[in-house]
């Protein structure tokens, strides 16, 4: 049984509707294909054995070039999610318009006449190609001033970049080289193995939010993604439905000139989206969202590195960014300060400690490097001695600990701590 075959006879059997997964999107993602493997009794490369034995390049290679098909009622036959009552039925290609001279982008089309079920299973990207922006050795600078100098960093795919820094670091800079807005002065910028310049079809490589209300005041929403779509063979359809995820759909009609700020995120955010691309950067684009819409962000984001994608996020709320990145790239003054997990960058601070004898545990841990700071008449903080090694420490003396609380900085905190120095604006105090 072929791998794609089994794909799309577990989705259909599920009953997924198909606008809901893999539509238009051209990626397969292989861990569903290695999830297969690792379930099914078909005779297959991998299957019945060890999960971590599985060759995911198996997958890729399986699934590569395989052509869409899809899953429609037996016409003989009540609808029903058994497996029986399904037939595997290949799309019909078709190519869209293109109105700027592009290549024409071929798109897979339901046969007409035709009930169909489950999700419609396309090929995958060329997996020699991994989505990912590297940032190499890039210097930019506007006379004699260096703007962002000798920056190196790699946002990988599925998981959440945050990058960071204080007003002035170059960050904007470097997110308008990422998408060849502004040029290096030397290094270079690559999106998807390539620069950015060379895509063809840019709005299927990397989704961008830069400037929201970057749209001309009198086109409607609508309008503004059917121009986008229309110059990169991106069908209309895909055009409703980012309206839709981006809760724009009753105002789809609206003038861009009367949005708010938060309906100008949402409308940049859909823009961004409507290529389904393998890569999403995204500057601030919780500003002016209300709480909702910070959540919807929130969750979109992550679910987007949840399918493999790379998203990579700049914004000055560091509450957000803790809650969403993986992985930070910090900068200050144009220079990396820090490339890291969010896990190690916000260390543990120290141990709050509640006890009735509170001088009995500070002589039971003190030693090298322990401090500790009166904060209440039963209370310390303590610093250099784990809440294990506290705890321990203790019970071997009986003392009684009403509370042992490991105290962690905020990223703010953090934030702020390693870019003291590398401030460019800073208010008076």
């Amino acid at each position: 049984m072929d791998v794609v075959a089994v794909l799309i006879e577990q989705r259909c059997n599920r009953g997924v509707p198909a606008d809901l997964a893999f539509v238009d999107r051209g990626v397969v993602a292989v861990e569903e294909c290695v999830a297969t493997l690792r379930h099914t009794d078909a005779t297959l490369p991998g299957a019945g054995t060890d999960p971590n034995d599985i060759d995911p390049a198996y997958c890729s290679q399986s699934i590569q070039r395989a052509p869409p098909t899809s899953c429609s009622p037996a016409p003989d036959e009540a609808r029903t999610h058994s497996r029986a009552a399904f037939s595997v039925a290949p799309l019909v290609a078709r190519e869209e318009p293109d109105l700027t001279g592009l290549p024409v982008v071929p798109r897979y089309h339901r046969q007409p006449g035709r009930a169909h079920c489950g999700t419609t299973i396309v090929a995958l990207r060329d997996p020699n190609v991994v989505s990912m922006i590297q940032v190499r050795e890039v210097t930019k600078r506007y006379g004699a001033k260096t703007v962002v100098d000798h920056l190196s960093f790699t946002a990988k795919p599925g998981q959440v970049t945050g990058f960071l820094g204080p007003n002035g670091a170059g960050k904007s800079t470097t997110m308008r080289m990422i998408v060849g807005l502004t040029a290096p002065t030397s290094g270079d910028v690559l999106v998807n193995g390539k620069p950015y310049v060379s895509s063809k079809a840019p709005l299927r490589e990397i989704g961008v939010l830069l400037e929201a209300k970057a749209v001309h005041p009198g086109r409607t929403a609508v309008s503004h993604l059917l121009a986008l779509a229309r110059t990169h063979g991106i069908p209309r359809s895909r055009v409703d439905e980012v309206l839709d995820l981006a809760g724009l759909s009753a105002v789809a009609h609206k003038r861009v000139g009367a949005f708010s700020l938060g309906m100008g995120q949402r409308l940049g955010i859909a823009a961004a989206l409507l290529g389904d691309p393998a890569v999403v950067m995204l500057d601030e684009p919780v500003n002016g969202l209300d709480p909702e819409g910070v959540l919807w962000v929130r969750n979109l984001l992550t679910g987007l590195a949840a399918e493999g994608r790379t998203v990579m996020l700049s914004s000055h709320l560091m509450s957000e960014v803790s809650l969403i990145a993986d992985h930070l790239v910090i900068v200050g003054r144009g220079k990396l300060l820090a490339d890291t997990t969010v896990a190690n960058f916000v260390t543990t601070e120290g141990v709050r400690v509640v006890t009735a004898v509170p001088d009995a545990l500070r002589a039971v841990i003190a030693g090298p490097g322990v401090t500790f700071t009166s904060t209440g008449a039963e209370e310390l903080f303590v610093t250099g001695a784990s809440a294990r090694e506290i705890g321990l420490a203790a019970a071997t003396r009986g003392i009684p600990l009403f509370e042992l609380t490991p105290q962690n900085a905020s990223l703010e905190e953090a934030f702020m701590d390693l870019t003291r120095d590398a401030v460019e604006y800073e208010a008076a105090r």
